[in-house]
């Protein structure tokens, strides 16, 4: 991986920061260690990066965290979830103590950590929500949106079980969803068999197009944002206010909805344990799982 990773290096410094994928050809021309620039802002996903198995944070993830900040660095949380479902992270890493950003619902909320105020978000069109959730139920899917710490759905299943058993939020079948969906939503998720969500995402691309951001969260979570909404812009949008350079943001996840973050940051980093396309694309890559202090071993061997 080291060598792969140096070639990235050498790629982003001729193209002017610009992202590149890593090939093996690429690898033989650049022999070279793996470098971080000084790092201002560190973006963490939290579900199977910063999150254990057991759904907590390592006291050994928070302490390195600490140092972290200690020395001038902001910490962001990036997540698919809802704020909601993010608060108490963020209150034992202490992050309410001090000003800075949660990422919320994988980009469509961004709000500050120590107030709770928002300060930017956006919603989906009804149109596309509507046509996604008429295709998706036509084809036996359940549909989630969510408010506040309630999740709404649209007919028992047992993924949303899943994802309340992950959030702690509660969850609620609602009569009249297709209505709650035309008031307005940040997204939609349609839980399900990933073998069967992956040829419905095929036909949501088709249908929709450019006019929605789809990508899965985990195998049996299809998400549907606005179009050009993910964490990546998300995280730009966060680093324009605090007034950080793309090459001093460092980014962690495992998954596809942090595809746009890792592309975006300057360094992009992928867990052991994350789905084998992100790892293709991230810059490095842990060691360790997030059942092993990953963040924490990137953060003292990249960062600090």
């Amino acid at each position: 991986m080291q060598t792969a990773n140096g070639c990235a290096a050498c790629l982003k410094w001729y193209e002017a920061g610009q992202k590149s994928e890593k090939t093996l050809e690429a690898s033989l021309f650049f022999p070279l260690t793996y470098s971080v620039s000084s790092v201002r802002l560190l973006a963490l996903d939290l579900d199977d990066t910063l999150l254990r198995s057991d759904l907590t944070i390592s006291n050994r993830n928070r302490n390195v965290i600490k140092k972290a900040e200690a020395a001038g660095i902001t910490v962001v949380l990036a997540s698919g979830r809802v704020s909601a479902a993010m608060g108490h992270y963020a209150q034992f890493l202490k992050l309410h103590k001090r000003p800075g950003y949660l990422i919320c619902n994988n980009g469509a909320l961004i709000q500050e950590s120590h107030t709770g105020a928002v300060v930017h978000e956006t919603g989906l069109a009804a149109k596309p929500a509507l046509f996604a959730f008429d295709l998706a139920d036509a084809e036996g899917f359940a549909v989630q949106i969510y408010e506040g710490d309630i999740m709404y759905v649209s007919r028992h299943n047992e993924y949303s079980g899943y994802d309340q058993k992950l959030t702690g939020l509660q969850q609620v079948v609602a009569e009249d969803f297709k209505s709650m969906i035309g008031s307005g939503c940040h997204k939609l998720l349609i839980p399900g068999d990933p073998v069967l969500l992956a040829p419905l995402q095929s036909l949501l691309r088709t249908y929709l197009g450019d006019d929605v951001t789809l990508f899965t969260s985990k195998p049996y979570f299809l998400e549907i944002l606005p179009a050009r909404t993910d964490k990546g812009t998300a995280l730009e949008k966060v680093a324009a206010i605090l007034g950080i350079q793309r090459e001093q943001v460092l980014a962690i996840g495992d998954s596809m909805n942090d595809e746009a973050m890792i592309r975006w940051a300057g360094t992009g980093v992928a867990m052991i344990n994350g789905d084998e396309r992100i790892k293709k694309i991230a810059d490095l890559v842990s060691e360790k799982t997030n059942d092993e202090d990953g963040v924490a071993e990137i953060i003292e061997k990249y960062v600090l």
